[in-house]
């Protein structure tokens, strides 16, 4: 029998073929590789639960000892925390925000360049100031999430992913800064570097979005 690996969050299978996904991160059956016995990671067994004893023991008034079950480490303080927003899917949840109002702002920018209208301009940048303001919770418990759900895997869809997510942040921050600096930039003739700035943004939220769509549905 075969031994095989997911490339994405290590899950092990044994049998002739990969499985056509993994049951742990969704990827398909290409992302396994094979492995030798020696290769899998070891892991800490798990304490059995105490059999009552034998009828043959009972009688002669014997019981086998049971086996003394490891102690449970109790997660405290910010690990506890990780924890719990993992469990209640904190990062799809908080996501949702920025991923909405993201192509609001692109298409007001947009419409604000075309058509020299102000007041499209400034209810991007009130939208913006929405986004930024809530992307360091969407950053953090999609850290959290990626250490817990996916043991900090560095695989190419993490890569991708985390650096979909620094460019959406950085060219979000970089706009909103450049908007407080410079209010008409919009319909200066640094308007399509501002508008470009935009467009980057958008899609690299959507390539993070798609991805982390990916792996919450287990649809690859």
């Amino acid at each position: 029998m075969k031994i095989w690996q997911c490339t994405v969050c290590g899950y092990i299978h044994r049998g002739d073929e990969p499985p056509e996904k993994c049951p742990v991160c969704g990827v398909p059956a290409s992302k396994f590789k094979e492995i030798d016995e020696a290769d899998i990671p070891e892991k800490t067994p798990k304490p059995r639960k105490p059999r009552p004893a034998e009828p043959a023991q009972a009688e002669k008034g014997k019981t086998a000892p049971p086996p003394e079950p490891e102690p449970v480490v109790e997660e405290t303080g910010l690990e506890k925390v990780k924890s719990i927003l993992v469990k209640h899917h904190a990062h799809p949840v908080s996501v949702h925000s920025p991923n909405g109002l993201l192509p609001v702002v692109f298409l007001l920018w947009f419409g604000a360049w075309i058509f020299g209208n102000e007041l499209l301009s400034k209810a991007a940048f009130i939208n913006l100031i929405f986004v930024v303001l809530s992307l360091p919770i969407v950053l953090a418990t999609g850290i959290f999430e990626w250490q817990k759900k996916y043991n900090g895997a560095m695989t190419l869809i993490f890569k991708i992913k985390i650096t979909a997510a620094v460019l959406t942040t950085t060219s979000a921050v970089i706009g909103l800064v450049w908007y407080l600096i410079d209010p008409g930039v919009i319909h200066s003739p640094k308007a399509w570097v501002f508008i470009l700035l935009n467009l980057v943004m958008l899609a690299a939220a959507g390539i993070a979005g798609h991805i982390g769509g990916k792996l919450v549905f287990k649809d690859l």
